[in-house]
């Protein structure tokens, strides 16, 4: 089956839709404060929206369900740890940064370590999330390409060039107000695709696939052994490293990027903002929840009725949907799935573009004017948007290759390069110096270029003895302690530089 002329006619209107209301609010895009952090002006319950389609992309439409049929919920414990880092975040971080920084969340390592630390964290921070937006866009192009036969290639550069166009002319405002109703048409896509799955006629009574999903062990958390040797398992990720990588990904993502930061600072009042932190993620992991329980369910679909799934388990929500929507809803998902991904694309090509004009541009240019700056923003959005495009590309799998999800939670590890240690070590300790946060960026850096050249799966460097045996994962989880306790300790040995409001700068409980 093919999408039909309805479906087409469905994705054409929701096309038309998010350009409009890129071109409606481009009107008011006069300033680099309106462009990239709305004036602070967004109300609560729109910040929760646009927090949602940050992290809700179509890795999530295609992903989640693509890892449960393949191997079953491993990744859900990992996942259930947002909570904990939620709370911690929406009571103290928020309020922070609000305080702390204009627009940018390397404005504050700057204040703390140094011009040279927030071009390393700013870098880091460009360099996955160019990553991830490769993923983003491959993930909704393999979902278009199963349904429509167009060209993966095609398809990613169609989807990317849409939305660069529509961020680049909207700025952050663009982002929240397409995240608004790319949200509503997720979540009923969503629905639409349990509803059919649960009372699937071909497939015997309803909810017959639960239990054949259950039986084939789809419900599955994975091995929750806890040994050495698992720590240099190979093929086998366990729950407990799920766990520790995704906890330190949320931590990461929720403390030091910016394209999380970025929506603290929209928010009207310090309240809007910690309410509409709370409400945004919060709203995300019933909705990962739904995704993987989908995978599930397609998994008993297919054996109960039969048919032959696709090679590659990313494919699996496409094939479904193309084989056994009926037309109209076909193009209604086809919609929910690019509304996923443009929510994310827009929301992260608009933070790249701040971090670029806020983090390199000022500083080395501090003489342009701020008609320079939103131009120069501007451009970055589609330069950002390119170099997404480019890795998407060359991320292509093949049908051995691990799931998108699961290459992106180790690539995404390594790429953090230790951020999250460094902010950690600036907020939590006074005694931190510029010396010391130096030194430990410097050791994690050289740590981190071992253990990628000398990691098990795909080893450049052989030093016999002297390899990283230990599971990839591993590289960016060590690359966070490395630079805290590094750093903490020659601080403490060498001293160093410290500002002068320390205060201000060094995260208390009493501040909140």
């Amino acid at each position: 089956m093919t999408l039909r002329f309805l479906d087409y006619i469905v994705v054409l209107i929701y096309l038309i839709a998010i350009a409009a209301i890129g071109l409606y609010v481009s009107r008011a895009q006069k300033s680099t404060r309106k462009y990239f952090i709305a004036d602070r002006k967004i109300p609560a319950w729109a910040v929760a929206f646009t927090l949602m389609g940050t992290l809700i992309g179509s890795g999530t439409v295609v992903g989640h369900p693509g890892t449960v049929f393949k191997k079953g919920m491993i990744l859900l414990p990992g996942i259930l740890t947002l909570p904990i880092v939620l709370l911690f975040v929406a009571y103290f971080i928020v309020p922070f940064y609000r305080r702390v920084v204009g627009m940018s969340a390397y404005e504050y390592i700057g204040k703390r370590f140094g011009f040279g630390g927030r071009l390393y964290t700013s870098f880091g921070f460009l360099a996955d999330r160019t990553f991830d937006l490769g993923i983003t866009l491959l993930t909704t192009a393999i979902a278009i390409n199963v349904m429509t036969g167009w060209d993966l290639r095609a398809v990613v550069l169609g989807v990317g060039v849409f939305t660069m166009i529509y961020t680049a002319i909207g700025g952050i405002e663009a982002v929240v107000w397409t995240d608004v109703v790319q949200g509503i048409i997720l979540i009923g896509g969503a629905l639409l695709i349990i509803l059919r799955l649960l009372f699937a006629p071909e497939a015997g009574p309803p909810g017959a696939v639960v239990g054949e999903a259950f039986a084939g062990g789809k419900f599955s958390l994975g091995s929750f052994e806890l040994s050495w040797a698992t720590l240099f398992d190979r093929e086998v990720t366990t729950g407990w490293i799920y766990i520790v990588a995704l906890f330190l990904n949320w931590s990461r993502r929720y403390i030091t990027d910016q394209h999380m930061v970025q929506r603290y600072l929209i928010a009207k009042t310090d309240r809007e903002a910690f309410w509409g932190t709370i409400w945004g993620a919060a709203s995300c992991i019933p909705i990962f929840v739904i995704f993987m329980f989908i995978g599930a369910c397609l998994y008993g679909f297919y054996n109960l009725t039969g048919t032959v799934p696709p090679d590659i388990g990313d494919n699996i929500v496409p094939h479904f949907i193309v084989n056994f929507l009926p037309t109209g809803l076909v193009g209604l998902i086809l919609a929910a799935i690019l509304a996923a991904a443009m929510s994310t694309v827009s929301g992260d090509l608009n933070s790249v573009a701040t971090v670029i004009t806020t983090d390199y541009l000022a500083p080395f240019f501090p003489k342009s004017t701020d008609r320079i700056r939103l131009i120069f923003g501007r451009s970055m959005v589609l330069l950002g948007g390119t170099l997404a495009s480019l890795v998407a590309i060359l991320l292509i799998p093949d049908k051995d290759s691990a799931s998108i999800l699961e290459r992106g939670i180790i690539i995404a590890t390594i790429l953090s390069a230790g951020t999250l240690g460094l902010f950690l070590l600036g907020f939590l300790t006074r005694r931190a110096t510029r010396r010391g946060a130096y030194c430990g960026i410097g050791a994690c850096l050289l740590f981190t270029g071992w253990g990628v050249l000398t990691e098990p799966k795909l080893r450049i460097l052989d030093l016999g003895g002297f390899n990283f045996e230990m599971n990839p994962i591993f590289i960016g989880v060590f690359g966070h302690l490395i630079v805290f306790f590094v750093g903490y300790m020659v601080s403490v040995i060498f001293g160093g530089y410290r500002p002068d409001d320390l205060d201000n700068l060094t995260f208390r409980i009493s501040q909140r």
